[in-house]
């Protein structure tokens, strides 16, 4: 988990096997950064990475794990998610709210997992966890912390359009506002959806107090690294509602994080800062 622009990816556009000359290939991929060779499974792919993006924040790797380094504010913020997450695991498959394993047996898929953030919590509420980042840099940081608290995580430096199969639950944090195609990165989530499957995001909104908390003052005061946010790649509940809806996913529930002198962050009915999302394929 990360507040990051990272991972969505979108389809593959060219097969290997269309018998297309390679000199087209590179003709259509000449001068487009997001057309890419995968030379695991052999085609051109047009992925949602933003290859500046995935740069700012690998070079944040070192200190991830540091509560009080770049990272900082992801820390204080991963305490109200996770606290979300586990809420939304509880009511939609009916688990023990006291149980510690809520998980057990079922697969989840973390995009745009940073160094782990989120990853190692859902691996330790048992489940059997993949967990993909564009930054090679925060993968292998990841990795190096993982094994020393002993959780079996699948780290990779990927996208999501390199990963196969389905998971039950699907979470992508902080992410989708700095991806090149939202929409395209919500359809390679939900090809990743099992059937009655559980996908949650996190971003912030788009209004004006979120930029003036988020950009104006949190990466103005160095709170946040400058630079991290793009105000106009902000997307408000509704908007996110339909581009849910356009790959035949329903909302669950929608839940603020605010902000408050005395509580700090913390869930809210108040979704004009940041906000939290789960959804389930339609019925």
């Amino acid at each position: 988990m990360r507040g990051i622009g990272v991972i969505g990816l979108l389809f593959a556009v060219i097969p290997a096997k269309a018998g297309i000359p390679f000199p087209l290939l590179l003709l259509k991929c000449k001068g487009d950064s997001s057309i890419r060779w995968n030379d695991e499974v052999g085609f051109v792919t047009k992925t949602s990475i933003v290859d500046r993006e995935a740069a700012h924040f690998g070079q944040m790797a070192a200190d991830w794990w540091d509560p009080n380094g770049k990272s900082a504010m992801l820390h204080k913020l991963n305490p109200v998610r996770l606290a979300y997450v586990r809420d939304m695991i509880d009511q939609h498959w009916q688990a023990d709210e006291h149980g510690f394993r809520p998980l057990t047996g079922k697969t989840a898929l973390d995009v745009g997992c940073g160094a782990g953030l989120l990853a190692e919590p859902l691996s330790r509420m048992g489940a059997n966890v993949t967990a993909v980042d564009a930054a090679p840099e925060l993968i292998d940081v990841a990795k190096a912390h993982a094994a020393g608290q002993g959780l079996n995580i699948d780290y990779r430096a990927a996208g999501v359009e390199e990963v196969e199969g389905k998971y039950d639950l699907v979470t992508s944090m902080e992410v989708i506002e700095h991806v090149a195609d939202p929409q395209a990165f919500i359809h390679s989530l939900a090809a990743k959806l099992a059937d009655g499957g559980l996908m949650i995001l996190s971003t912030p909104n788009r209004t004006a107090w979120s930029k003036l908390l988020t950009i104006t003052l949190a990466e103005g005061f160095g709170q946040i690294p400058k630079g991290t946010h793009d105000f106009d790649k902000f997307i408000d509940p509704e908007s996110m509602r339909g581009l849910l809806a356009q790959v035949g996913l329903e909302v669950i529930d929608f839940e603020g994080i605010a902000i408050s002198p005395t509580r700090g962050l913390h869930l809210s009915e108040d979704l004009s800062l940041n906000y939290l999302v789960a959804a389930k394929r339609a019925v």
